[in-house]
C-alpha cells in the first residue's frame, strides 16, 4: 500500500538510525579503545553528529508529514513507529540546537577527565567540569518540563522511561525502604552461621577473559554480531548488528568481571534479538531503559545467582581458574548469594543493590531540582551511605560519588531504571515459573532455551511495539507489581 507521508518519515528515521549507528560505535571507541589525546577531536566530532541528528529530527517539515501519516491506513506496527516518531520529534523541538551541542561537548569533556580523576580520588578536579554538566542538565530539564507540563526531573526521567514520574517512584522506593533493611539484617544473621570458602587468587586476566567468553557463549551471545572489550566502567554499546560489551578485571576478585559480563550479556541479547525487519525504525528499538535493565538483571540476578546456574558453571571455573574447593557448587552458591553491603554499586549483592539505586535517585533528583548544588554531593552521599548501608565513605570519592559513569556523562534520570528493571525481571520469572515448573532442573542441566524463548517472544521481539505498561501486561498478565521482587528475594535468601 502506498503511504506517501509515512514512507517519507520512514526514510528520514532510517537516515537517523544510520547517524546514530556511527555515533554509538564512535562512543564505544571513545570509552574502550581511543588514546587519551584523541578526546578533544572525538568530542567535537560527536557533538557535531549530535547536532546533525537533532537538526534532522527537529525539522519543521516533519510536522506536516506526521499529521498526514496519522490519516493514512497504517498497520499496527507502522502506527507504533509513528507514535514513537512523534514523541521523538516533539522532544527534539523542545531543545535548542545550541544546548544539544553544548551538552554533548561538556559531557564528553567531563566523562573523559573522570576516567583519570576517579582513580586519583580527585573530587575537586572533577567538580570543575561537572558543574557545567549539571548546569546544562538543569537547562535541558527546564526546556523539556515547560513543553511537557511536568517537573524538570520528571522530564529527564521521561527520556529513559517514558511516562515515569517521580511521585510514583517515590511510592515504590519508600515501600522498598520499609522492608529492605529488615530483610538484609535477617539474611545476614542467617548467613553468619554458614561456612563459606573464599576463592583463592590471584586470577590471571587472560583466564578471566576466557571464562567470560565461554560464559557469554553459554548465555547465547552471538559473536558474529558483537564482541567483549575493556573499559573503566562496564557497559553495553554499539548497535543491534554489532553489540559491544565491556567489563573490567581485578586479579584478586574474579566475581566482579564475571557478573559484569553476565549483566552486559543480558543487555546484548536484547539488542541482538530485536526484530530485524524494523531495526531502522523507532518501533524496532528497545522499549525503555527499565526494560533494558530488566534484561541485564534477568541474566545477572534471576539466572546468574540462581544456585542451579552456579552449579552449571562450577566446572567452567575449575577449568579456567584452576580447581579449588571454593568452586564446588554448594559453596559457589553461598559465595554468589552472600549479603555484605559494600561501597560499589556494580559489585553489590542482590539485596543491597536497591539501596545503591535509591541513594543516587534521591541525590540526583535534589540536584536537578536545585535543592542542592554539585558541591553538596559528597556530604549527602556520606550521610545516605551510612543510613542505608551502614558504610563510611568520608573522603573516599573514588569508591563513593565518583564511581559511576552516569553523572559525568549527563545521564540524570537513569538510575531508577535499575530497580524498576529488577522488579520487572522478578515479575517475568514469576510468570515463567507458572508454566516452567521444572525451570531450576533445566538450568542445572544447561537447558536455558525455555527462558530465552519466553524473553524473545514477550520482550525482545516486541521491541517498542507497545508502551511499557502494555508490554508488561501482555507478557505477565499484570502491570508492574513490585511485590514480585520482595517475594523473589525472600524465597531465595530465606526459603520463604
Amino acid at each position: 500500500m502506498h503511504l506517501p507521508a509515512y514512507d517519507a518519515l520512514a526514510s528520514t528515521f532510517t537516515r537517523l538510525h544510520h547517524y546514530q549507528h556511527l555515533g554509538s560505535i564512535a562512543g564505544w571507541d571513545q570509552a574502550a579503545m581511543m588514546p587519551p589525546k584523541g578526546n578533544a577531536a572525538r568530542a567535537a566530532a560527536l557533538a557535531e553528529l549530535d547536532l546533525l541528528v537533532h537538526q534532522t529530527l527537529a525539522d519543521p517539515a516533519l510536522a506536516d508529514l506526521l499529521a498526514r501519516a496519522a490519516e493514512e491506513a497504517l498497520d499496527s506496527q507502522q502506527a507504533a513507529s509513528l507514535r514513537e516518531m512523534r514523541r521523538d520529534w516533539e522532544q527534539a523541538n523542545l531543545l535548542p540546537a545550541r544546548l544539544v551541542q553544548a551538552k554533548s561537548l561538556a559531557s564528553s569533556r567531563c566523562e573523559h577527565a573522570w576516567r583519570t580523576q576517579r582513580t586519583q580520588n580527585d573530587w575537586s578536579g572533577f567538580l570543575q567540569n561537572f558543574q557545567e554538566v549539571v548546569q546544562l542538565a538543569r537547562e535541558e530539564a527546564q526546556c523539556l518540563a515547560q513543553g511537557k507540563g511536568i517537573s524538570g526531573y520528571d522530564a529527564l526521567l521521561d527520556r529513559f522511561e517514558s511516562g515515569a514520574r517521580g511521585a510514583v517512584i517515590d511510592v515504590i522506593f519508600d515501600d522498598v525502604k520499609r522492608w529492605l533493611p529488615g530483610l538484609i539484617a535477617t539474611v545476614r544473621e542467617k548467613q553468619a552461621a554458614q561456612t563459606v570458602l573464599a576463592a583463592q587468587g590471584p586470577f590471571a586476566i587472560d583466564k578471566q577473559r576466557a571464562l567470560g567468553l565461554e560464559l557469554m557463549e553459554l548465555l547465547g551471545f552471538d559473536f558474529s554480531a558483537g564482541r567483549l572489550d575493556l573499559s573503566t566502567h562496564p557497559f553495553c554499546g554499539g548497535v543491534p548488528e554489532d553489540v559491544r560489551i565491556t567489563t573490567r578485571y581485578n586479579e584478586d576478585d574474579f566475581m566482579r568481571s564475571l557478573m559484569g559480563i553476565v549483566h552486559e550479556t543480558g543487555h546484548a541479547r536484547y539488542e541482538q534479538n530485536l526484530p530485524r525487519d524494523n531495526l531502522a525504525l523507532p518501533m524496532g528499538r528497545a522499549r525503555s531503559m527499565a526494560i533494558h535493565e530488566s534484561q541485564s538483571l534477568s541474566f545477572e540476578m534471576q539466572i546468574g545467582r540462581n544456585p542451579a546456574f552456579l552449579a552449571l558453571i562450577s566446572p567452567l571455573l575449575n577449568k579456567h581458574l584452576g580447581e579449588q574447593a571454593a568452586f564446588d557448587a554448594p559453596n559457589l552458591a553461598r559465595l554468589f548469594t552472600r549479603v555484605k553491603p559494600g561501597l560499589i554499586r556494580v559489585d553489590a549483592d542482590e539485596l543491597s543493590y536497591p539501596a545503591h539505586v535509591i541513594l543516587r535517585y534521591e541525590i540526583e533528583r535534589a540536584l536537578i531540582g536545585g535543592d542542592i548544588e554539585a558541591s553538596d554531593i559528597p556530604a549527602l552521599w556520606d550521610e545516605k551511605m551510612q543510613t542505608y548501608l551502614g558504610l563510611d565513605t568520608r573522603g573516599n570519592y573514588r569508591d563513593g560519588c565518583l564511581q559511576d559513569i552516569h553523572w559525568p556523562g549527563g545521564s540524570f534520570g537513569y538510575f531508577p531504571s535499575y530497580t524498576l528493571g529488577a522488579m520487572y525481571a522478578a515479575q517475568y520469572f514469576a510468570s515463567m515459573r507458572q508454566t516452567q515448573t521444572d525451570m531450576d532442573a533445566r538450568i542445572a542441566a544447561g537447558d536455558l532455551a525455555p527462558i530465552f524463548s519466553w524473553l524473545n517472544e514477550h520482550i525482545w521481539q516486541q521491541a517498542s511495539r507497545w508502551e511499557t505498561g502494555e508490554l508488561v501486561q501482555r507478557a505477565t498478565g499484570e502491570a508492574l507489581n513490585p511485590q514480585h521482587l520482595r517475594r523473589h528475594l525472600e524465597r531465595r535468601y530465606l526459603g520463604a
